[in-house]
């Protein structure tokens, strides 16, 4: 029975940066939006159909597999709420991991404009998402990404059974992380050494 955690929200809100933070606390193993995005850019280059295509394979896969193989599984997402797909894959998400027998937890995160405008140029982020590095262009789409599209729920809207929202605005990533275990009432994992690799 595999669990997973979507951590949500706008970009250079912290997603990154607090999934790893749980991913170390938990045992978890953690897929950011980015590792898919970064490979099919690659290949095909972005936005274009294979792009795309691959990107959502690679998703599908790896989702799959942790279902099959009951492996937790943390995951990095922005959703555009005014979006009706967008919900609706989360939905699926959510159906595809308690179907199974395991748990679905969103957690969703949202800072001021100021606070995202700087985490969107830290040397972490360089260095992990490579097609940010043009620091120009993604403060660009940052900030036309906020005006177009609604990036964080309303006041009151909870959209599944265990959805919790942070403001991160001025918590370090362990907080955040530690706040999200006590409140969804987490538990570390445990794993053989080969398994950890990629985190703890």
């Amino acid at each position: 029975m595999a669990n997973l955690i979507v951590i949500c929200g706008p970009q250079a809100v912290g997603k990154m940066t607090v999934a790893e933070a749980l991913r170390d606390k938990l045992h978890y193993c953690m897929m950011m939006n980015h590792d898919s995005i970064e490979l099919s850019d690659h290949i095909f280059g972005f936005g274009t159909p294979a792009q795309k295509e691959l990107n959502g394979a690679i998703r599908e896969t790896v989702f799959a597999l942790a279902v099959k193989h009951n492996i937790d599984l943390i995951f990095t997402f922005v959703c555009a709420f005014d979006m009706p797909e967008d919900v609706d894959y989360l939905k699926n998400l959510e159906r595809q991991f308690t179907q199974s027998g395991g748990g679905f937890y969103f957690v969703e995160l949202f800072a001021a404009i100021e606070t995202r405008l700087s985490r969107n140029e830290t040397p972490h982020r360089m260095e992990r998402k490579p097609s940010k590095r043009n620091v120009e262009w993604s403060r660009r789409d940052l900030l036309k990404t906020a005006e177009r599209y609604r990036l964080n729920t309303d006041e009151g809207e909870i959209l599944f059974a265990h959805h919790l929202k942070i403001d991160n605005t001025d918590l370090s990533p362990d907080a955040v992380a530690d706040r999200i275990i006590a409140a969804l009432r987490l538990a570390p994992v445990e794993k053989k050494e080969a398994e950890s690799r990629s985190g703890v």
